[in-house]
């Protein structure tokens, strides 16, 4: 079975291959550099000395001082000179084929014949090395009279290059050993925050959200480990939420089951003493199983809201007109606690908005308002306008809640009085509903409370027409 590599091993791998291709083109650039540079330059300088020594021989003539220079230059200098008068000659004195061919072909004497120079290169066995040489052919009279042939055998890439090797070889290993160390020292930068991400996650796929990673790097290594450390921090929040979200509905369910249950029993073995007492009994499991079905379905909607990807179906809303139909849902409860009502709305007022999440927050203020009102007292509703948006405030008059209290009214089945809370039936999930459908609104939602004046609920929301 093959072992896959891990992400260090493969950047390894991709160093080491960029080091390797590094080698094979200075290889190649070295071999460029010989062929494009030394062989021309030589290329060039032996038509310069062929074409130099054929005019100085003048008329087909080797005169005794040009000899004497001729066989000088060829002592003191790697070039060599030959002086032919005929071109068969040229096999006795250069008996060597270049790359296994003769020296000089049927086209290459055509060339000379029509007074053309002519230049060969290519690896002389015998030599064991490539040489550059060129016949000149020397016009007289009576046409070409004599032949000279110039030739030079090339130094090896290593003779080339040997001065500058040392160089190569000290630069090329500074230099590969200045990048091993920066990119090893950047791979463990990389790779050991990534293996401490790793490590972390597998605490969080555990279930342990209280770590967090210690990085301080403000690069996208350190942009990931924040992210983590916020995404470990929600899901220890969600968790958190999560366990109290059982603890409280467990509670919450505890109390009416066991009346439910409880007056069942009572009523399936008939202990009870009086027909009124029956009815109590039932009234209560009614009111009991009324209480568990609207926590469900409070709890339902809460979490529909509170989804991230819920969105709000906004229209314009004439918004007096959709209070007044709420409201008149709670006529007769106002009537049933003698409650009066004063009302200032402005009929001209138009948002845009859910209408039916806008009747879901007016139903659940109201419907508080009425609950925890003194009977016979007040209820205050008012519409206004404030810097382009709409105030909602509803007041009335009840018991005072602290300051403790308030800066928890909105969390799920948070209630001030527990008790009385069981006799009118409250979730302490209405103004959790409340808040969210502000919040999806963009809008504020304030409470104020004082022992005096009493409690008021106000409502801002945005995008007033």
């Amino acid at each position: 079975m093959i072992k896959r590599l891990n992400l260090s091993q493969k950047v390894l791998m991709l160093i080491g291959a960029c080091i390797l291709f590094s080698i094979v083109f200075s290889f190649f650039f070295l071999h460029f550099l010989y062929k494009e540079l030394y062989f021309n330059s030589v290329k060039e300088s032996v038509i310069f000395q062929g074409e130099r020594t054929a005019a100085h021989y003048h008329s087909g003539t080797l005169s005794e001082d040009l000899a004497e220079k001729i066989h000088w230059y060829n002592m003191v200098s790697e070039y060599e000179v030959i002086v032919l008068d005929e071109i068969e000659d040229l096999s006795s004195y250069f008996p060597y084929e270049i790359n296994h061919q003769a020296l000089i072909t049927r086209s290459d004497r055509k060339r000379l014949e029509n007074e053309e120079f002519i230049v060969k290169d290519g690896y002389v066995e015998e030599f064991g090395r490539e040489i550059i040489g060129a016949v000149f052919p020397v016009a007289g009279k009576s046409g070409t009279e004599s032949y000279i042939y110039i030739y030079v055998p090339l130094a090896d890439l290593q003779e080339v290059f040997e001065g500058s090797i040392p160089i190569l070889l000290l630069a090329g290993s500074m230099f590969f050993m200045i990048l091993f160390l920066a990119v090893n020292q950047i791979r463990r930068s990389l790779f050991q925050p990534l293996q401490e991400i790793r490590l972390f996650s597998k605490e969080v796929s555990r279930g342990n959200y209280s770590n967090r990673l210690q990085i301080s790097k403000r690069d996208e290594i350190g942009e990931l480990a924040r992210a983590f450390n916020s995404m470990s921090e929600s899901l220890e929040k969600q968790e958190a939420r999560k366990k109290e979200f059982l603890a409280n509905i467990v509670h919450e369910l505890r109390t009416p089951l066991t009346y439910i249950g409880g007056y069942s029993q009572a009523l399936s073995h008939q202990m009870y003493e009086s027909p009124e007492e029956a009815e109590h009994y039932l009234k209560t499991i009614e009111r009991e199983t009324n209480r568990v079905n609207k926590m469900i379905h409070d709890l339902i909607d809460l979490d529909v809201l509170q989804e991230s990807m819920y969105t709000l179906k906004t229209e314009p809303i004439a918004i007096s007109q959709l209070f007044l139909d709420t409201f008149a849902l709670f006529e007769i409860r106002l009537h049933e606690k003698n409650l009066q009502t004063k009302l200032h709305l402005h009929e001209d007022l138009v948002i845009m908005g859910d209408p039916k999440r806008i009747q879901q927050v007016f139903y659940n203020l109201i419907d508080n308002a009425i609950k925890y009102a003194e009977e016979g007292s007040m209820i205050r509703i008012s519409f206004s306008e404030e810097k382009h948006r709409f105030h909602f405030r509803i007041h009335n008059i009840g018991s005072e809640l602290s300051e403790q209290d308030l800066a928890h009214i909105g969390e799920r089945f948070f209630r001030t009085d527990k008790a009385r809370s069981r006799l009118t039936g409250g979730t302490g999930l209405g103004l959790s509903i409340v808040k969210e459908i502000v919040r999806l609104h963009e809008g504020e939602l304030r409470i104020e409370s004082d022992a005096s004046t009493g409690t008021a609920v106000t409502v801002m929301l945005p995008a007033l027409l």
